[in-house]
């Protein structure tokens, strides 16, 4: 089987509500690899508010594409290193990380239908359920509209809800956080989100003002590029740190390990260079006593945590309207089945790139 063309295109997905009162849209980068056997490989990889889509199209057209054509796309592991280690003038972190994602994604869906089998099982299946956490808040939200949006996630029986805490007087933000609290009462369980709004004294801080919700975790409480400072809110809080969604290499994943400076890693497939990498993230988390968590697109990253027995949760977040895809995975008492389709069991609907096609 050989690789005979690789497509790629920028569709402009707007978002649902109540995701629309921060982000009027985001832009999926998507790769389409086909083969001389009939079969195609979709991947794609999100940009969150449409940064920098254009720019992830263009270094994988002209810096990635070129190094699969004509080869065996079942031959993953060969060409994701291929991909890695080719360009030594722009590390594949950034942009380019979500580059060698889309494609990657694209070559693991391939490989699984292939063989016939979804790519949980192909990896070794330690599930085929899992449980997932409702996640949204932002800081555009009022206070109704957060309790709404946590009681719509409880109503598929998830049993955690992700806040942001963005306001820049840490009182108003326990405030937010207690009123959600109070409204969903202690069958919930809360996790807020800081996104490195802070500084390391900020941080602790805040978090000390939240000691008393017996929260899950304080995610990305500094700048992702701050190891140590990360590691020093860990040490110097009782909330369990998570983080992970802006590292893009085992390599700095390694670096939050051996540091102890998060609870719950958290990468993300779309931008930790795909699956492969992901898996690796994974299984060096195992070696440290670490959760994985993997940061949204939940409609794929269940393939991943169904393979890890050290996964917690997947983060159900409705990015998507309801015309992108042929079916999504279904969140029922709390927990997704993990799509038994050949792949990753994801699918444009046959209008999507026409109706979301970015101009």
């Amino acid at each position: 089987m050989k690789i005979t063309s690789i497509d790629s295109v920028v569709l402009r997905v707007p978002c649902p509500r109540p995701m629309a009162l921060e982000f009027a849209d985001h832009r999926m980068v998507a790769a389409f690899i086909s083969t001389d056997a009939g079969l195609e490989g979709f991947g794609y990889t999100l940009a969150f508010g449409g940064g920098g889509a254009e720019a992830i199209q263009v270094y994988l057209e002209t810096r990635l594409k070129p190094l699969l054509l004509g080869e065996d796309p079942r031959l993953v592991e060969r060409l994701w290193e291929k991909m890695f280690r080719a360009d030594r003038g722009i590390r594949r972190v950034g942009l380019a990380g979500y580059a060698v994602s889309a494609l990657d994604i694209a070559l693991w869906d391939l490989a699984g239908k292939a063989a016939g089998q979804p790519l949980y099982r192909m990896w070794g299946a330690a599930t085929d359920r899992v449980e997932a956490y409702g996640s949204g808040g932002w800081a555009r939200y009022s206070v109704d509209d957060i309790i709404a949006e946590a009681r719509h996630y409880a109503s598929f029986g998830c049993r955690y809800y992700k806040m942001k805490i963005h306001d820049p007087n840490p009182r108003e933000n326990v405030k937010r956080v207690e009123a959600v609290r109070k409204a969903l009462g202690d069958d919930i369980r809360l996790m807020v989100d800081v996104n490195q709004k802070l500084d390391v004294l900020s941080s602790i801080r805040q978090a000390r003002m939240l000691e008393h919700l017996d929260l899950v975790w304080y995610e990305e409480p500094v700048l992702a590029d701050d190891y140590a400072g990360c590691a020093e809110v860990a040490r110097s809080i009782p909330i369990p740190v998570a983080t992970g969604e802006n590292h893009y290499t085992r390599f700095e994943f390694r670096e939050l390990c051996e540091r102890r400076a998060a609870r719950y890693l958290m990468p993300d497939i779309g931008r930790a260079n795909g699956f492969s990498e992901t898996l690796r993230i994974g299984h060096l988390a195992a070696a440290h006593g670490l959760f994985v968590s993997p940061h949204v697109v939940h409609e794929i990253s269940l393939q991943v945590a169904g393979a890890l027995s050290n996964a917690f949760l997947v983060e159900f977040m409705s990015w998507a309207p309801a015309d992108l895809f042929v079916e999504q995975p279904r969140c029922e008492n709390g927990s997704f089945r993990i799509p038994d389709r050949p792949g990753h069991g994801m699918a444009l609907t046959p209008d999507a790139v026409k109706k979301y096609r970015a101009p």
